[in-house]
């Protein structure tokens, strides 16, 4: 049987912060999952605050009305659920669920609050779980293997399914399987948590690409894919009535002088569609591209560091005005201002530290 610590806190959330829940691996000093207050105005960070004890939480999802929370345990096969207050950022957990595959390493509520989707990144798996109308876990419904190998010597000697995203309009899941070098596509009944192959069921990359992470833009016609192995961003052109992706551009998230080892992580969107960023661990910073929604086209913009090492996670407050990155290997937390009309960002002084920080999510 698992067991959670109830934690008593001290942390409140006014009108003028947002509440943010803070993945980690527990491999070192960490606990589980940590919140944290961001200054709407200022940008500066409240000291992280344990809000629930649990194994390597290295990613977060939070149900439609941020009342529930879902976190992996990557070092089990397991799911868990947990209620939140949002006035007190406490997390209160309900019981653990098999997510349908070994250290399950992403997950994602969709639109209606009925299905979690899981992936599961050694075993290749893609598990779809029914979530209850009190918001707890039946057992997985639909679990996909994904078979093959890519041409990576040591990264892709398998398949890899490393994240699920659901579509704006809550019929597909796009799937990156970084190990076959394919993003998949999935048709989504969320009423059964079923998960089945779309009529053109994968877009293949560009050999030993690796896509990672995915991320759709506003209005819901492009997906956006960061491929971790060779460093670049795509742009897809989504048909939302056949979950079909058409490969638009791609650009390097990297400088063109960059002669170091470095792999790229997380995805985001600008809330306005306009901007879109990328993280690199090892050149250790967010990439800013412009968007042009009409072609389809990334225009790189520039660099800016994370101010630690490798920013695994990042993400960008509801009103577009701030960007939080988790620097991994340094244990930092740090701020930074958006310019909504460039897209570039500012640092700021505001550091928080937290060890071994992998996700960011924010609650409001």
């Amino acid at each position: 049987m698992r067991f959670f610590l109830f934690l008593i806190m001290t942390l409140t959330v006014s009108a003028s912060d947002h509440l943010v829940f803070l993945g980690t691996y527990t491999r070192t000093t960490s606990k589980g999952i940590y919140a944290v207050r961001l200054d709407r105005e200022t940008g500066a960070l409240s000291t992280p605050e344990l809000v629930a004890t649990t194994a390597n939480p290295s990613f977060l999802a939070l149900s439609p009305d941020n009342k529930h929370l879902y976190a992996v345990s990557e070092r089990d096969t397991l799911a868990v659920p947990f209620a939140v207050d949002l006035e007190t950022g406490h997390l209160i957990p309900d019981r653990v669920q098999d997510s349908g595959g070994k250290a399950p390493c992403h997950l994602t509520v969709d639109r209606t609050g009925r299905c979690l989707v899981v992936s599961h990144y050694h075993t290749a798996i893609l598990a779809s779980l029914p979530i209850h109308a009190d918001r707890s876990l039946g057992d997985p419904v639909s679990i996909i293997p994904h078979t093959g190998k890519g041409v990576h010597p040591t990264r892709q000697e398998a398949a890899h399914v490393h994240s699920a995203n659901i579509s704006p309009n809550n019929r597909h899941v796009i799937v990156c399987d970084l190990g076959l070098d394919r993003v998949y596509t999935y048709d989504l009944d969320a009423a059964a948590a079923t998960l089945t192959p779309a009529a053109t069921p994968y877009v293949a990359t560009a050999p030993g690409a690796g896509p990672r992470h995915s991320a759709f833009s506003p209005d819901g016609r492009h997906v956006f894919v960061i491929n971790e192995l060779n460093s670049t961003l795509t742009c897809y052109a989504y048909d939302d009535a056949t979950g079909g992706l058409t490969p638009l551009d791609t650009q390097s998230t990297l400088p063109a002088d960059f002669t170091g080892d470095s792999t790229t992580a997380e995805v985001r969107v600008h809330p306005n569609g306009r901007f879109v960023y990328g993280s690199n661990r090892g050149h250790d910073s967010i990439a800013v591209f412009g968007f042009d929604s009409a072609s389809g086209k990334l225009t790189p913009l520039g660099h800016t560091p994370t101010g630690g090492r490798s920013p695994r996670n990042f993400a960008l407050s509801p009103d577009g005005r701030w960007l939080l990155a988790a620097n991994q290997n340094s244990d930092t937390l740090r701020s930074f201002k958006v310019d909504a009309d460039t897209g570039l960002l500012t640092d700021t002084p505001h550091e928080a530290s937290l060890p071994q920080a992998v996700c960011v999510l924010f609650a409001n």
